[in-house]
């Protein structure tokens, strides 16, 4: 293999890994997302944020689909790149078929295998050829069961995000302008103790799936950046409260709502001094604002 063959094949292996680099920790990596998915989502977001004045509701699910996409053409281009210094001595063509040894049929070899179509016209001699494309066949099975788990995994942590907002809205209409002043101490705090646990799981989906921040909600009432300033509030309220359970209650609910203010600083770049700050730019970001409140 001459210096350009080598060269193909290690910009080949370097996609390839990158692509699977970026597979593991977008979807295996607990608390992380890899390059190409991250950078792919920021780009929409911030396209679709000056292109409409605000953040739009298909942003996200269109960078999803492009991300799917950029992981499919590295893995494509990738292995094309492993074939191209072998075209057309290392393959055996059928009758009929004519020979060539450009990019583009190295191209058409690695999407046939890579989609596990297997139309064999084409086939590799050698046998470690064999096995390259062996592999890619299970691992462009192993790509298309990632894509479907990573869409399996998104929508159930946004509808929790929603339901969070959704619990906070009702609420907020249920005892109106007075507050926790005009419920039970003892309800009052059965109630933010099950907000807290809902924030919190708010931030741990949001720490395990970083691309559900950049859903941009249609609906204020589903829209969590537009009522955690409100949640601030009562967690403020009921630190106050002559209660012990609901100033229990309080402190969970505020420590679980700094907990999910460090992870807007820390992994999106809000800004802030506090957590009253972060939200509101939080808020600011995502283009909702908070509805008057009742008199």
């Amino acid at each position: 293999m001459d210096f350009e063959g080598v060269l193909f094949t290690a910009v080949g292996a370097a996609l390839i890994l990158l692509m699977v680099a970026d597979v593991f920790l977008t979807l295996l990596y607990p608390h992380g997302s890899g390059p190409v998915g991250r950078t792919i989502m920021r780009a929409f977001w911030r396209v679709s944020s000056k292109v409409h004045g605000g953040a739009s509701s298909i942003a996200a699910p269109l960078a999803m689909a492009a991300v799917i996409a950029a992981w499919a053409a590295l893995a494509a281009v990738g292995w094309a790149l492993l074939y191209l210094p072998h075209l057309p001595d290392g393959f055996s063509y059928s009758n009929g078929i004519p020979r060539h040894a450009d990019f583009a049929e190295a191209l058409y070899i690695s999407l046939v295998a890579l989609s596990t179509a297997g139309f064999g016209e084409i086939v590799a001699i050698h046998p470690v050829l064999r096995l390259v494309m062996a592999f890619q066949a299970v691992a462009g099975f192993g790509l298309l069961t990632a894509t479907v788990s990573w869409i399996l995994q998104t929508y159930p942590a946004l509808s929790r995000r929603r339901a969070l907002a959704h619990q906070l809205n009702l609420f907020r209409e249920a005892v109106g302008p007075s507050g926790l002043a005009s419920l039970d101490p003892r309800h009052a705090a059965v109630l933010l103790e099950s907000m807290a646990e809902n924030v919190a799981a708010v931030s741990i989906d949001l720490l395990s799936f970083n691309e559900t921040y950049y859903f941009h909600e249609v609906e204020q009432r589903g829209s969590l950046p537009a009522t955690l300033a409100y949640a601030h509030g009562l967690a403020s309220e009921a630190q106050g409260s002559h209660n012990p359970e609901l100033r229990f209650a309080g402190r969970m609910l505020y420590a679980a709502l700094d907990d999910l203010a460090e992870v807007l600083r820390g992994k999106f770049g809000h800004v802030g001094n506090t957590s009253s700050d972060v939200f509101d730019h939080y808020e600011l970001h995502h283009r909702h604002r908070r509805p008057p409140e009742r008199a």
